[in-house]
Parts: C-alpha cells; structure tokens; sequence
C-alpha cells in the first residue's frame, strides 16, 4: 500500500518484495551514491549566495575592491543571476539534443574555470565577470541534475531525491559561510581569496566521480537507443536482471510514453501551450518559480549583512557566526522538509509555508521599525529570531519542491521546457 501510494499500482505491482533495506542490495546502493553527482550541483548556487554575505562582511574584501555599495554593490550581487538568466535559453535545448550528462559536465568544467578568475581578481570588474561565468556555468549544471535524479533514481526513492536536490543548496552555503567566518582574521587578501577558491570544492568533487554516472533511460530511449537504456535500468535498478518484472514494467511504460509524445508531435515549446492540461502544468511552474524569489528571500539571501545592519548587528563576528548558524538551521529543516514530502503532500507544505512566512515577516517588520525608532535591543533579538522562522518557512517547501514539482508534473518530452519556466522566474 506504501510502495502504490508512492509509484501507483502499476509499479507497485513489479516492484521486488524481499525485506532489504535499499542499503543491502549492492546495486541500489551503487546508484545512491553515485546519484550524489547531480545532487551536488545545487550545492553550487547555495556557496555563491552565502559566499556574497560573508565577503561583505569581511573589511579586507570591501577595502580591496573600493568598498563598493548602492548600485554597484547590486551588480556585484546580481551578476550571478544574470549569468543564469543568460545561459538558460541554451541549457534545455543543449540536455535533451546532447544528454543530460553533457550538459552537466560542461557545468562543472565552467565552475570551476570561473572560481579561477574569481580568486585571481584585481579588479572588482574581473570579480563580477567571474560571477557571471559562475552563473552561466552553474544553471548548465543545475538545470540537468534533477531531469537526471527523476529519470535515473528507483521508483521509490524518486520524490524523496528530486525534493532533496535544492535542499543541498544549504550544503554549499554551509561550507561558504563557515570558511569566511574562519578567514575574517587574516589580515591579507587571502580572507576572501580562500573562500572564493572553495566555490570549486563541489564541483570538483563532481567531477572526480562524474565518469560512473550512467546516462538518463528516457533520453536514451528519445534517441533509439533502447538497448543502453535497458542496461542502465537493469543495472542500477535490478542488480543486472534484464528480464526483471520491474525493469521490463519501467522499460515498457519510458518506450510507450515517448512514442505516444513523438506520434502527438508533443514536443518543443508550443506543446507547453497546446492542451488545457499543459496550460495549467506552465502556469504552476512560473507561479512556483516567481512566489520563490517575490517572498522576499532574495533579500536575505544576498542582503543579509545589510539586514543585520539595521538591528544594529555590525561587528563582523556577528555577521558570520549568524549567517553560519542560518545556514545549518536551513539544511536541517530542508533536508526534513525533503523526506516528509510523500508523507504530507505538496500542497500541505505549501500552505503551510506562506502561513509561517507570512506571519514571521508581519513580526520582523514590526520589530524592525521599534528598534530602528527606539534603538530597542528586544526588538532587534526579536528580528533576528523572525529571520529564522522565516527561512523555516521557506525550507519547509519551496527548497524541496521548487525544482522537484515542476519536474514532476511536466512530462518527459517538454520536461525540460517547463523546469526552464520555473527557473526563469525564480
């Protein structure tokens, strides 16, 4: 009953029944752990968002680059963005013309070549030129990662894998706040120059392990190649077992479905527009994507020294032991959030993450005003403990789930179309 409430009956009914944990069979072990390569990629998002917050509280990175604020501080902040928003239009076309595998490798390779100009800047124009190499580099390897997730990983592992792909966003912010709350001492360049060096720690650890990721089955399949899907299925979902009842149920239905969409014509950008059902599948993934960024995370995220700031937070010790603090609250709620999905739904999460939001921002703005007309320490404490309860919010659905749902709901022949629609507008 579990296993149909999860994969539907159809699945249910194939999947092998023997008692192990996912953890005893070698082959599922196998693929978790090398599905840890795309799992990673959103790690790479979160060590630049977290990675701006520590640099602006470093006095040696302000000093360096002329203590840039206002408009130009906004560019350096945005650059990344706008890197992202550059390299989306090619990134969907690119994974589904050469595999989600290329794309993603290209990804890699281009993080890391960007984290070179970055910590080899002298000039704050050569800082935010390296920031949009980052995130063009970074969306080509962002945007395949849960296309491969939901195509590669077991039947019953698949919500729990595509919620927690953006959960990990927490772990790159985790290592970027911790090593710029532990270079704030060094009295040279190197206090920002380590921790933009680290922006590649990810990547690379991709990158070392990226050789034993198989190709995703559906792609394989879209491009006749059905003899390589049907060994990636055997291998990584059956133990090497071709004739398992699970492989051929799953082989069956990827061949079925993509030769229905193929007969339909269902692919390219006008099929998001062509049927009722379509129309409603693009209308939630650009709601999802714009609710994302219009609930004020962007703020925090980027800003978050500038927040600290108006409650009277300025010592740079402060600044970092919080912002180092935040993001490990944030993984930890997430990283729940991620594994309660199938047991509480999306909608539930949804709901109850505006509530929370809604309620903790009334209070932070309440506060901010008293402190900022009073000078109240109270308020101030108060703000900083609305922050967090903020980000609980926002954890408990749209980091799950803003990749993960549209992922869900398109299917597979403007899958990477619709994911394209959300991300754009987040």
């Amino acid at each position: 009953m579990k296993d149909e409430k999860i994969v539907g009956r159809a699945l249910a009914e194939v999947l092998p029944q023997d008692g192990l944990y996912w953890f005893q069979k070698p082959h599922l072990l196998k693929l978790n752990l090398i599905l840890l390569v795309p799992l990673l990629s959103s790690s790479v998002a979160g060590y630049d968002g977290s990675l701006m917050n520590g640099l602006q509280s470093l006095t040696q990175w302000k000093e360096y680059f002329g203590n840039p604020s206002g408009a130009l501080l906004g560019l350096v902040n945005a650059a990344q963005s706008i890197g992202s928003v550059l390299a989306l239009p090619f990134v969907g076309t690119m994974a589904d013309r050469f595999g989600r595998k290329a794309v993603l490798l290209t990804g890699i390779f281009g993080v890391i070549v960007a984290t070179i100009i970055q910590a080899t800047s002298t000039t704050l124009a050569q800082f935010v030129v390296s920031r949009l190499v980052v995130g063009a580099a970074g969306m080509f390897a962002a945007q395949p990662s849960p296309l491969l997730l939901a195509e590669l990983s077991y039947p019953t592992h698949r919500g729990k894998y595509t919620s927690a792909y953006w959960t990990l966003y927490y772990l790159g912010a985790i290592l970027a706040s911790w090593t710029t709350f532990g270079t704030q001492d060094y009295a040279s360049t190197w206090a920002w120059r380590i921790p933009t060096i680290l922006q590649a720690g990810y990547p690379s650890l991709q990158l070392a392990f990226f050789y034993w990721l198989p190709e995703s089955p559906r792609w394989l399949v879209s491009k006749d190649r059905n003899q390589e899907a049907m060994t990636v299925l055997a291998e990584y979902h059956a133990g090497g077992d071709a004739g398992s009842p699970l492989v051929i149920r799953e082989m069956s239905e990827i061949v079925e479905t993509i030769k229905m969409e193929q007969q339909a014509k269902a692919t390219g950008w006008g099929t998001l527009i062509a049927t009722p059902g379509n129309r409603k599948r693009l209308f939630i993934a650009v709601a999802l994507g714009a609710m994302a960024q219009w609930n004020g995370i962007g703020v925090v995220s980027y800003y978050l020294t500038l927040v600290l700031d108006t409650v009277g937070i300025t010592d740079p010790f402060m600044q970092t032991l919080i912002n180092g603090l935040l993001q490990i609250f944030n993984f930890a709620v997430a990283l729940s959030a991620a594994f309660l999905v199938d047991r509480l739904g999306r909608r539930f999460l949804f709901n109850l993450s505006g509530v929370i939001m809604l309620i903790s921002y009334i209070v932070w703005t309440a506060c901010s005003a008293v402190n900022n007309d009073t000078g109240s320490q109270p308020a101030g404490v108060v703000v900083i403990v609305m922050l967090f309860l903020f980000y609980l919010g926002y954890d408990v659905s749209y980091t799950p789930l803003l990749m993960s749902y549209p992922t869900e709901i398109f299917p597979f022949s403007i899958r990477y179309a619709g994911c394209w629609c959300a991300i754009a507008q987040s």
